[in-house]
């Protein structure tokens, strides 16, 4: 959906759609059969209540379908999107592989971009995506990690393979081969770095360094870009409008926002007496096939990362939290849920990015693509997945689209 159909050049004009890494399956045939059963009844339940045309979709396609796919299967494939109604201007390629094993955890930041294995999935993947773009779209996105995970656990490769220099040498190859399928195909693919907690670019400030150093010329820039996901930056502390800012003031195009929701339980406002119960509430979320990074304020100012939800309540006595303001949880919770026994979440983030991206005085340059990325829902406590999960996706998409016309 385009929000501002009538004019898709003005600086408001703004897609949104959901991720489909939501959906467990990383072959062709699941991938059409988790759209038919889900997307396609979120697209339904959309157009009975409101004027939706047809329904974006951020497509998570892992390898072995992006090789199905390449393999001779994408016209069917886009021919299938068109009879649906599905608009895929954007992909999620940041997990490569099985998204929805038991125990994933840093196995997500593998390949990392000092392998060639990311470099030749990518260019997979912004060749897929030319086909799959409607013909009247000129820009498509691709979300991608931001590097690797330092000493990753899971990772054979010797170390050094990960390294800074190397990801930057197959980001520039990328930019110029994007740079090719511009001019022969008239598709402008962006591949969009997404910072997350603990990676090697887990902040604004990494970012800008990474582009300053490895990716300083303007061709670099006009295909690489950052995807900004709220959720991992408001588990990092920092102020939504001074994130769009500093990219704007770097000359980094905002390629996609990964429009998300972290918890929060903010010590400084629990009674002392409701902190044991919070802390049994906040092991509901502790479980073990997603990595929790933790950003831990205390009451002084001072910011902590903590790698992973479970090993720090473990550690943790309801005494240790008298230094502590807040701690904000990498758990991507429904972005229009506000608060939930004890714990609240980081919606106003959402709301404050939202309007620094139509902040003509900030005036960043952007894409426009908006994708809903509540990939956890599958991994919530059973209350708060008491309906079906189409009916769930249908209104995260309403309750932004409801934001973005005031």
């Amino acid at each position: 959906m385009n929000i501002y159909d009538s004019d898709p050049h003005d600086a408001r004009s703004r897609q949104i759609g959901y991720c489909t890494n939501v959906h467990a399956g990383v072959d062709l045939n699941s991938i059409r059969g988790n759209l038919l059963e889900y997307a396609v009844a979120v697209g339904k339940q959309l157009s009975q209540t409101h004027d939706w045309n047809s329904l974006g979709v951020g497509l998570w396609i892992p390898d072995q379908a992006s090789r199905e796919l390449v393999g001779g299967q994408l016209d069917a494939f886009a021919e299938f999107l068109s009879e649906h109604r599905l608009n895929a201007f954007t992909i999620n390629g940041f997990p490569f592989a099985n998204f929805h094993g038991d125990h994933v955890k840093q196995r997500v930041y593998l390949p990392t971009w000092g392998q060639p294995e990311r470099l030749e999935y990518t260019q997979r993947l912004a060749t897929i995506l030319t086909k799959l773009l409607p013909d009247d779209q000129a820009v498509g996105s691709i979300s991608t990690l931001p590097i690797g995970w330092p000493g990753n656990p899971f990772s054979s490769e010797p170390p050094g393979r990960d390294d800074v220099a190397a990801a930057g040498a197959h980001l520039r190859k990328l930019s110029g081969f994007l740079d090719q399928l511009f001019e022969s195909t008239g598709k402008r693919i962006v591949v969009a770095i997404e910072p997350e907690p603990g990676c090697m670019i887990d902040t604004v400030d990494d970012l800008v360094g990474f582009f300053d150093a490895e990716l300083p010329e303007a061709i670099h820039r006009r295909y690489i870009t950052v995807c900004h996901d709220i959720c991992h930056s408001a588990v990092m502390n920092e102020p939504q409008r001074s994130v769009v800012t500093a990219y704007r003031d770097a000359g980094i195009t905002i390629g996609k926002v990964q429009v998300s929701s972290a918890i929060v339980a903010d010590w400084e406002s629990i009674p002392a007496d409701d902190v044991p119960a919070t802390l049994e509430q906040l092991g509901q979320f502790a479980e073990d096939r997603y990595l929790h990074q933790t950003g831990q304020v205390a009451r002084g100012g001072g910011f902590q990362l903590a790698e992973d939800l479970p090993p720090l309540l473990g550690q943790t006595s309801p005494a240790d939290l008298e230094a502590i303001r807040r701690w904000v949880i990498h758990f991507h919770v429904p972005i229009f849920l506000q608060r939930f026994g004890h714990l609240t979440t980081s919606r106003d983030a959402v709301v404050e990015c939202l309007k620094a991206l139509d902040d003509d005085e900030i005036g960043a340059a952007f894409t426009g693509h908006l994708e809903v990325e509540t990939y956890a829902w599958t991994v919530l406590p059973a209350a708060m997945r008491s309906r079906g999960l189409a009916e769930d996706i249908a209104s995260e998409l309403q309750w932004l689209a409801d934001q973005l016309a005031g």
